[in-house]
């Protein structure tokens, strides 16, 4: 059977999550990760004598599975993976993960029946890493990212601290420029956590890339190195222990060892960052010659400082720290005023609130490069806030701010309200506060009122030319919107309020943008086409979309009025739904139509369908004939129902005729045959057996339909299952390319179309209804109004 990707993660992380019970996520999440862990190891390594890992007699995945339903499974399993850890240098790994702890997985046969469901998880066949192609190593990569994600979101305040959003590692990872690093260098992170960030820094390089990480906590520091090693990087070294009083990264000299690149997300504002730390004397002198110590409780400059000192003097560098970084004053300002001096600072991001794990705070992300520093180096800045959607209880970046914010930053573009380039003399004015709003106005222009148009009437002129992206596009359709009035600087429709939409819809701007929205998309679906045709087994869906989704910016970019990015937002939604499994199925399977049952609650077959390739796109295509039968069939259906409606509405306008057959169901066959049985021809029931018998007549037209469809399907069924058997390779890639994305995609331009040309209208509409009726027009008819209304109070004797 093939299961979906994205369904996988979710099924996994839900039986999890049922097996965890009372335990707090950021301490069950070690034990699921150590069985997917253990599980990969296995399927991937087994049987390899010449590999790098070894998997030891009694110490792989299969020995876990055999420990199933035995009372001592916590302590068997301790003990096969204790086997795995000794030959493969990994001890300190699982130092920390016991499976026999009590206190949190339970008594006797409690804690037996919990571990043994939780192995029967990671036994589902569908997780076999045995193959080693891309598509493997994506699921699995994806699978632990997204259990940590889960886990990182349960986990509550300070516990999830351990995984950076894969969204902001993905920014990070991106500004640094390491997309052009080669083999020979390096990258570092000094409080890696989970190692999310190191991943996806490495990840943007091609030619590989030498790991470094450093992390405090020993069960985070295990799932680092389990995260690289699931990743492909089992060689990447992370060490244990606090960067600021004992950096593990040094030179044979002592002094710190420096790197090409540099990537963290510190705990913020850390209160004790000086415990085992002397700043003054620092021996590896981060702190000094900056004229002031950072503050002793808080350490957002000093893990800011010790980042800087581990760059090379070519390094980049970006580090996630509070937007308070960027402004707070005392000893910070003067380290902040040191730092922009010596030109350091190459940018600076403003983040969404709310997107970090553990913690609500809104973060910036400072971007670092000594290679290019030098006195009074101007700053890039970007403010990214607003760019979001809500998801849970947390916001999230979404693909289309992801790659806007890369985009602009990496060309230093301009975009007013959005970002800006800032001299060093302006920095300098505001005494090297480099909070974003002293440069970056993101306050939204307000939509005044104008108290002549309120006077006198009219539409103000400036209103009108506010919307001049679209009068720059199409400058004679605000022509035949709008005509100037005796009040100047002041219009009035030339057409009906009512007919503003169909008007603006209807108009030959919208069939020209139309055209060339779809022109754009032909080009991008000719160049997509034969990188879709050509994926087959072991195709990484990742690389795909990479290059549909650059294509597809590419192709979209300068229309008016319509948003490449949210093109591509749309694209995104649509890959993640629906064209990621897809590409899965393909990487796994090849381009195969296989049919697969629809089971029941109970496990019985009730249908058939084809994920690859549905059942409706296969009946479009070749049962047209049947197709438009069955939906003539559905007409008739719907219009019987629409009959029956109107008929019982209709009879309850005085007496309800039908009170006698209405059961909870609503009006009830059976009982219209009981009742017509009952009344027969009786005079006095006349009015009530004939609409009885109406609505019984429509009853049986129903019956005689749905027989009819109900035969249709059967045939629709029976050819449909021996098309699919008959399929070709290249009908296949035709329906799934052109017929089930391509038309998709298209349909979804064709709404943001039509919603560019909505919110016009519903604009000109609302300056309309706004200056529609002057002032002096409404007073008069509140006087006409109010003298009725007294005249009426006086015939009542209310007035003398």
């Amino acid at each position: 059977m093939v299961v979906k990707k994205s369904e996988l993660y979710s099924s996994i992380w839900k039986s999890c999550d049922e097996l965890r019970g009372g335990m707090d996520a950021s301490q069950y999440k070690d034990y699921v990760l150590v069985l997917l862990f253990m599980r990969y190891v296995t399927d991937k390594y087994a049987g390899k004598p010449n590999s790098d890992v070894q998997i030891p007699d009694g110490g792989g995945f299969k020995d876990i599975v055999a420990s199933k339903g035995q009372p001592d499974v916590g302590d068997r399993i301790n003990k096969i993976i204790a086997k795995f850890a000794d030959v493969n240098g990994l001890n300190d790994v699982f130092r920390e993960v016991d499976f026999n702890d009590n206190s949190k997985l339970g008594d006797g046969k409690d804690m037996q029946d919990r571990l043994s469901n939780l192995i029967s998880i990671f036994q589902n066949p569908e997780f076999d890493f045995s193959k080693n192609g891309s598509a493997g190593d994506d699921l699995l990569g994806d699978a632990y990212e997204y259990l940590m994600k889960n886990f990182a979101t349960e986990s509550g305040k300070s516990k999830g601290q351990f995984y950076t959003p894969s969204e902001v590692s993905q920014i990070m990872a991106r500004v640094i420029g390491i997309s052009n690093a080669d083999n020979t260098q390096t990258v570092y992170d000094p409080t890696c956590g989970s190692g999310s960030l190191l991943l996806k820094a490495a990840d943007e390089t091609s030619n590989g890339i030498a790991i470094y990480g450093q992390e405090n906590d020993v069960a985070t520091k295990a799932l680092a190195t389990m995260n690289m090693w699931l990743h492909g990087y089992p060689t990447a070294e992370i060490w244990r222990g606090n960067t600021l009083s004992d950096p593990h990264w040094k030179n044979p000299n002592g002094s710190l060892k420096t790197f090409d690149f540099v990537v963290a997300n510190p705990p913020f504002s850390t209160k004790s960052w000086t415990n085992g730390v002397d700043p003054a004397n620092d021996v590896y002198g981060r702190f000094q010659n900056y004229d002031a110590i950072p503050p002793a409780k808080n350490g957002d400059y000093a893990f800011l400082l010790h980042m800087i000192s581990s760059m090379k003097s070519t390094g980049k560098a970006a580090i996630i720290l509070p937007l308070g970084v960027l402004f707070r004053g005392n000893s910070e300002s003067i380290i902040r005023k040191n730092i922009v001096e010596r030109g350091y600072i190459k940018g600076v991001i403003a983040l969404p609130p709310n997107i970090f794990y553990g913690t609500g705070i809104a973060a910036s992300i400072i971007v670092l490069d000594k290679e290019h520093s030098g006195p009074e180096r101007s700053i890039f800045m970007i403010a990214a806030q607003d760019g979001y959607a809500k998801d849970g209880n947390k916001n999230r970046l979404r693909a289309r701010d992801i790659h806007r914010i890369v985009d602009v930053f990496n060309n230093q573009l301009e975009i007013p309200k959005y970002s800006r380039l800032v001299k060093y003399s302006e920095i300098e004015k505001n005494e090297f506060n480099l909070n974003i709003s002293l440069y970056i106005d993101t306050t939204e222009q307000t939509d005044l009122q104008d108290i002549k148009g309120h006077l006198h009437g009219g539409i103000p002129e400036r209103d009108i030319t506010g919307l001049e992206s679209y009068w720059r596009t199409f400058p004679n359709l605000r022509e035949r919107l709008f005509q100037g009035i005796s009040n100047p600087g002041y219009y009035s429709l030339k057409i009906k309020a009512s007919d503003i939409a169909l008007a603006i819809m209807g108009s030959p701007e919208h069939a020209e943008l139309k055209k060339t929205v779809m022109e754009a998309f032909s080009r991008w679906s000719q160049e997509s086409k034969p990188i879709l045709e050509g994926s087959n087994i072991g195709v990484n869906p990742k690389d795909i979309v990479k290059k549909l989704s650059e294509k597809l910016l590419e192709k979209f970019s300068g229309i008016e009025l319509i948003d490449n990015y949210d093109i591509y937002q749309d694209f995104m939604y649509y890959w993640n739904e629906t064209m990621q499994d897809d590409l899965y199925i393909i990487s796994t399977g090849g381009w195969k139509a296989i049919i697969e049952p629809i089971n029941n609650k109970k496990g019985k077959a009730v249908d058939w369908e084809c994920p690859l390739l549905p059942k409706q796109i296969v009946a479009a295509l070749y049962f047209k004939d049947l197709m438009g039968n069955l939906e003539k069939l559905e007409s008739e259906l719907e219009d019987l129902a629409s009959k029956k409606s109107d008929l019982d509405e209709e009879t309850n306008e005085e007496d309800d005729l039908f009170s006698e057959v209405r059961g909870k169901q609503g009006v009830s066959k059976t009982e219209i045959v009981k009742r017509m049985k009952e009344i027969g021809n009786k005079i006095e029931f006349t009015e009530e057996y004939k609409a009885l018998k109406e609505y019984m007549e429509l009853l049986t037209d129903e019956t005689h339909i749905k027989t009819d469809m109900k035969k249709l399907q059967g045939d629709l069924d029976m050819k449909l299952r021996d098309k699919y058997k008959v399929l070709t390779v290249e009908e296949i890639k035709k329906a799934v390319i052109e017929t089930k994305w391509f038309s998709h995609i298209q349909d979804s331009l064709q709404v943001k179309i039509d919603e560019a040309f909505s919110r016009l209208s519903e604009r000109i509409h609302e300056l309309y209804k706004r200056y529609a009726t002057p002032l002096p027009e409404i007073t008069s008819k509140v006087e006409k109004l109010t003298a009725t209304v007294e005249d009426n109070l006086k015939e009542l004797g209310y007035y003398d």
